[in-house]
Order: C-alpha cells, then sequence, then structure tokens
C-alpha cells in the first residue's frame, strides 16, 4: 500500500505548480489518433482522390490538428460560451486575412474543423457509438456525394480554335475528336463563342470532369494552368 502510495506521489511530482503527468494524456492520445484517422480518411482518400490537388492537404490536417489541441486543452478550464467565441474570432479573422478559395476546398476545411471540436470535446454525456456514429456519417456522406455524378465539379477552360470549318452541325463529331487529340482531354460538352471569319478563328469553352482525365505519370512534374477554371 505504502509502496502504490509512493509511486502515485512520485508520478504526480510538480514542477511550478504544473504535474509532469496526468491521466487525461491516454484520452488525449486516443482521441487525436481517432480524429487523425477520421481526418486522413476525409482528406487523402475522399478530397484527394478526387480533386488531386495537393495545394491544401498540409492546411487541411496542420488546422484540424490545432483545433484539436485547442479545445482539448481549453476543455480542461470549462471556458464554455467564451472559448465558442474565441474560435469564431480567430477564424474569421484567417478568413478575412487570407486568398480567397474555392467554395468546395472551403467546405472541407470546415469539416475537419468540425471533426476536430468534436472528437476533442466529447465527454462522458457522449458514448462511444455515438461519437463512431458522428465521424462515419461525415466521412461516408463526403464519400458518397463524392461520387455521385450530380455532385461532381464540371470544369472550363477557353481556347481559340483555327478550324472554322469544323464548327458546322455536321462536323461536330471530327470537331470533338479534333479537340480530345489536341488537348489530351476528355470532354464533356462544348460552347461555341464568337467567330472571326477575318482570321479563321473561333472561340469555344471546352468542359471536363477532372476526374475522367488520365492521371500524369509518377515520376512527371507537376503542369497546371494559369488561366482561372471555374
Amino acid at each position: 500500500m505504502n509502496d502504490a502510495s509512493l509511486s502515485r506521489a512520485e508520478i504526480n511530482i510538480e514542477y511550478l505548480d504544473v504535474p509532469y503527468f496526468d491521466d487525461d494524456i491516454f484520452k488525449l492520445l486516443f482521441r487525436y489518433l481517432l480524429n487523425f484517422v477520421v481526418v486522413t480518411v476525409i482528406v487523402r482518400f475522399v478530397y484527394y482522390k478526387h480533386s488531386n490537388n495537393k495545394d491544401c492537404l498540409f492546411t487541411f490536417f496542420m488546422i484540424n490538428t490545432m483545433v484539436f489541441f485547442i479545445c482539448f486543452t481549453l476543455k480542461k478550464f470549462d471556458l464554455g460560451l467564451g472559448m465558442a467565441l474565441g474560435l469564431f474570432a480567430i477564424f474569421g479573422i484567417l478568413r478575412y486575412r487570407t486568398s480567397t478559395i474555392p467554395i468546395k476546398e472551403m467546405t472541407y476545411l470546415f469539416m475537419v474543423i468540425g471533426v476536430g471540436v468534436v472528437n476533442s470535446l466529447a465527454n462522458k454525456k457522449m458514448s462511444y457509438m455515438e461519437l463512431a456514429f458522428t465521424n462515419l456519417t461525415v466521412m461516408g456522406l463526403a464519400a458518397v456525394l463524392e461520387n455521385i455524378s450530380l455532385f461532381k465539379s464540371e470544369m472550363r477552360e477557353t481556347i481559340v480554335y483555327e478550324k472554322v470549318d469544323l464548327i458546322r452541325p455536321e462536323n461536330h463529331a471530327e470537331l470533338v475528336a479534333d479537340l480530345e487529340k489536341r488537348t489530351g482531354l476528355k470532354l464533356s460538352r462544348l460552347e461555341l463563342g464568337e467567330i472571326n471569319f477575318l482570321r479563321d478563328t473561333v472561340s469555344i469553352d471546352l468542359y471536363y470532369y477532372p476526374h475522367e482525365q488520365a492521371r500524369p505519370r509518377e515520376d512527371c512534374i507537376e503542369v497546371t494552368m494559369r488561366t482561372p477554371r471555374e
């Protein structure tokens, strides 16, 4: 009994009124592991699989991690409404001090923030089944919506095309074949724009789905478009 009490006392040694060890470390490790697995599934196997965009991966993981640790730390001080208002103020500043990001990336950012908050603030009033259901629902819904064609984003590129004779209705099949061969894109539809007969050119909007395009080779450097996409 004395040995057990001594061991307990040794573990709870404090420095400047702060303990070296606390049982909450096990809760922190378990919750963060769960949080990290959920965010990895959302970001790596749902978002990146369909967008192939690496620009936001660092942001998603780091913001989720920081939100998780902030919420877990502040939860121990029972700040309540003050903590919530403070978090909204922080992210409000981030939102208006950074460059505009697409609505889809903004949605994923909100998802990883929400997952971090839920997993860090869950307490005894929320069972493991409820916590698992919440995380599985977020992951599952994101994966399902990404695979429904109705929700897939369609990209557009505008080009100036010189073979004006191919815009005739009877030549549309040849027009599509030529554009796909020259651009390497699998097109979903075309829109003909301004026709300039003096220069024998026509403006064409090319529409395509990113997930239907061929993937670059593993050893190929990244090639992006300078023009904005819609």
